[in-house]
């Protein structure tokens, strides 16, 4: 794992920005300040982690942008008075960590050190995950079935009787969702559906 040299700030906020850029420099941490996610991604950002106030969507942007660059950085979302719901989204969607704010450097710090921790096995997975399912989601309902047929081990054959289609219309099914989740081949198919938790 690279270590996190550096932060990578989106907050709509100018004040706060300005107070946790300084709050951060006083723990050596290099933080470069956005106003939102869709500025950040114009300076094609090198690695380190993201700082993102949870607020319109920001966390989201910062993900799928992430997903289009099929690239990783661990992302923390912060706010007032976190509401356990929406940090419960956030995680689920594929952040590290989540911390309130008004936070201080030592606080910050110690999050920051144990996403660094945890960003390779569990960041690393939810990020697939989320690859996973965001491909997925660009199949038909037909063709969802098909594959998540084909990754719990059924035959052409099974799942043309399965699904009452024939065997030639599965084998088109199988062909277009290959091709519309960008896999090269069946196994790679059956990994992002297991990812995805289309396997039962």
């Amino acid at each position: 794992m690279r270590g996190i040299t550096k932060i990578f700030l989106i907050d709509s906020d100018l004040h706060r920005r300005a107070s946790i850029s300084h709050c951060l420099s006083q723990s050596n941490i290099h933080v470069e300040p956005f106003e939102d996610a869709t500025e950040l991604i114009r300076h094609t950002p090198d690695y380190g982690l993201m700082l993102v106030h949870d607020e319109r969507n920001q966390i989201s942007v910062a993900i799928d942008y992430m997903v289009d660059m099929e690239d990783w950085m661990p992302i923390i979302g912060f706010s007032e008075k976190p509401d356990p719901r929406s940090v419960a989204k956030v995680i689920q969607k594929g952040a590290i960590d989540y911390i309130a704010w008004p936070f201080t450097g030592s606080e910050v710090s110690t999050v920051i050190n144990d996403a660094a921790e945890v960003a390779q096995t569990i960041g690393t997975r939810r990020y697939r995950q989320y690859i996973a399912k965001k491909r997925i989601d660009r199949l038909t309902k037909r063709e969802r079935e098909v594959l998540s047929s084909v990754a719990n081990g059924l035959s052409n054959q099974k799942i043309a009787e399965r699904l009452d289609i024939s065997p030639r219309t599965v084998e088109i099914h199988r062909a277009n969702m290959l091709n519309k989740i960008g896999a090269n081949h069946t196994s790679e198919a059956i990994r992002m559906a297991v990812e995805a938790d289309l396997v039962t």
